[in-house]
């Protein structure tokens, strides 16, 4: 009886990953006939600070990595092997923009009722000069004092396992960010002397937004050898507002494929891996493209990783390095643009 209801959750279990492929494959059917295109916000959503998946050419969607799944596809965080785990991460972005991020994850009780999971995000745009219109000779003022622009993201991430083959996962996400204020002229006409002169006074408007947003995602092993499958939808939201035009937030779906190379090379698969994952990702944002990761780990201690963007006229090759040990994590990423200066990252995590 038991064989049985093992057999049967399996059968419902592999009808359940079909429909949700499907799912999301006639979900972006739908999307490709909206005509609203490149009218997302919020883009800082969609950087990630995480080194190891930055390396792979954020071909990351059936990974497990506990740092790597809190960002991207929730269903990996099932796989923690630890009860917790803190990381942090750092980078310096395009234009002096500065991110940083921590994590921290728990599996009570074996993660046998899943993995919990909080994620923080912090945004610094970096130093503005303000200015606003004024009526003097030069026609504007320069301001002082004015609190800087920045953004911030908190996620609450949940990853259960439903069986050994099949991972599930959720992710909340509350987002905000201040674009800072500004100084506009309003013009009006006042009595001054029983006469009609026209006036100019100066508003003080706040830009500022704030939005939930919600992830998903599932991983499938099939079975043979280490080949998996996942799926992920990222920022679904509703649409903002600044002033005139809404927007929605830079949607995703991702599909991807992995797998151990060396599985079909057993003396070497003893002391060694050579993962080569593909995603095929539709943003909401701009065109498909397509992500190639690759990582080599020596002794489950030392990784070398790879990966490559398609569709990319600045950037497309990455690069990377990771130290595992003794409940440590190191990872270092490397990133080569063209226009701005070229991107590194560094994350460290500790597992208990």
């Amino acid at each position: 009886m038991k064989i049985k209801s093992t057999n049967l959750l399996t059968r419902h279990v592999r009808l359940f990953v079909l429909l949700a492929f499907t799912l999301q494959f006639v979900s972006v059917s739908n999307f490709n006939a909206q005509v609203k295109l490149a009218q997302t916000g919020f883009g800082f959503l969609n950087v990630s600070t995480d080194a190891k998946a930055t390396a792979m050419g954020e071909a990351v969607t059936t990974d497990n990595s506990i740092s790597t799944s809190l960002f991207f596809n929730p269903a990996g965080i099932s796989e923690m092997n630890s009860t917790v785990y803190a990381g942090v991460s750092q980078m310096k972005w395009i234009a002096d923009i500065k991110y940083f991020s921590a994590s921290l994850a728990y599996a009570p009780f074996q993660g046998r009722y899943g993995v919990f999971g909080v994620d923080f995000t912090k945004v610094d745009y970096g130093d503005f000069d303000f200015t606003r219109v004024a009526p003097n000779e030069q026609g504007f003022d320069d301001i002082a004092g004015y609190p800087e622009p920045y953004s911030y993201s908190i996620k609450l991430v949940y990853g259960i396992k439903l069986s050994e083959e099949f991972s599930v996962g959720g992710k909340l996400k509350y987002a905000y960010q201040n674009l800072g204020n500004s100084e506009i002229p309003v013009y009006k006409q006042v009595i001054i002397d029983s006469l009609l002169t026209p006036d100019t006074s100066i508003v003080t408007k706040k830009y500022s937004l704030d939005v939930l947003a919600f992830d998903f995602g599932t991983i499938y092993k099939t079975g043979y050898k280490s080949l998996a499958f996942g799926m992920s939808i990222s920022n679904f939201s509703r649409e903002l507002k600044y002033e005139r035009e809404s927007f929605q937030l830079p949607l995703t779906f991702k599909f991807g494929i992995s797998m151990n190379l060396f599985d079909f090379l057993p003396e070497l698969a003893k002391n060694n891996s050579f993962m080569l994952a593909i995603d095929a990702v539709h943003p909401r944002s701009y065109s498909e493209y397509l992500s190639i990761g690759s990582e080599y780990t020596f002794m489950k201690m030392i990784s070398l990783r790879a990966g490559y963007i398609t569709k990319h006229d600045d950037y497309g090759l990455s690069f990377g390095l990771g130290v595992n040990k003794f409940g440590f994590k190191f990872d270092y990423s490397y990133l080569s643009h063209k226009v701005f200066n070229n991107i590194q990252r560094f994350s460290v995590g500790f597992s208990l």
